[in-house]
């Protein structure tokens, strides 16, 4: 009589068989969630760097449109047309005369001049947050700037600096500051070129440094004068 050979997995078997397996299903899990990650990462970058490229080219637009004029009275102490860019710390401000307003419709009793204004904000969900935004009001006044009517948007969120330089031809130098209306060698008189620098840090990752430049058609003030 001869005996029959054993059919089917031992337990010892099957425990070893289930162990790689679950080992296997592990390494899989690690490689779709880190794959997950990256690209979620990857998104978020670009994302992020494509916010501030075209915030940085709304800016250099809105600039190689500013001008300032002579015919005004300049014993006022708010300027209708002007360049004045402050530097305070971490993010500074820069306000300005342009010509780059869209009129959208016919009979909008506007013009293609504005007051343009870039200026920090906390931002209201998240108070440890710096937005820039982007200040245009659509008609020229002697107030001050905030007080008059304007259309307000978030520019660029979550900034750690923004820095406005101001080429000075005259100097062949570039300064942190910038007022045509003080009565100094800047007054009714535009810089050649106008440097940004943005920096970013992100959640993850080195700390990101932007920088451009905006040149300004305009250099010289407006004078028009009539007989």
């Amino acid at each position: 009589m001869t005996r029959r050979g054993q059919r089917g997995f031992t337990l010892l078997e099957i425990m070893i068989s289930i162990a790689i397996l679950a080992a296997m299903m592990s390494m899989a899990w690690y490689t779709i969630a880190t794959t997950a990650s990256s690209k979620e990462l990857v998104e978020t970058n670009e994302e992020r760097y494509e916010e501030i490229r075209v915030a940085m080219a709304r800016m250099v637009k809105d600039l190689e449109s500013a001008y300032i004029s002579a015919n005004e009275n300049q014993n006022l102490p708010e300027r209708r047309t002007m360049m004045i860019g402050e530097d305070h710390g971490s993010v500074g401000e820069l306000r300005f005369s342009s010509m780059g307003h869209t009129v959208l419709w016919a009979n909008a009793n506007e013009s293609e001049q504005t007051l343009i204004a870039y200026y920090p904000e906390s931002d209201r969900e998240n108070r440890s947050q710096t937005n820039l935004l982007r200040r245009e009001s659509r008609r020229l006044s002697n107030e001050p700037w905030k007080s008059e009517k304007g259309e307000v948007d978030v520019l660029l969120r979550d900034v750690d600096k923004v820095k406005f330089q101001f080429y000075d031809p005259r100097d062949s130098e570039w300064k942190d500051s910038w007022d045509t209306t003080k009565a100094d060698a800047q007054r009714s008189r535009m810089p050649q070129r106008v440097k940004i620098t943005i920096e970013i840090q992100p959640k993850k990752g080195d700390r990101q440094i932007y920088t451009t430049e905006a040149r300004i058609m305009l250099q010289e003030e407006l004078k028009f004068f009539t007989n």
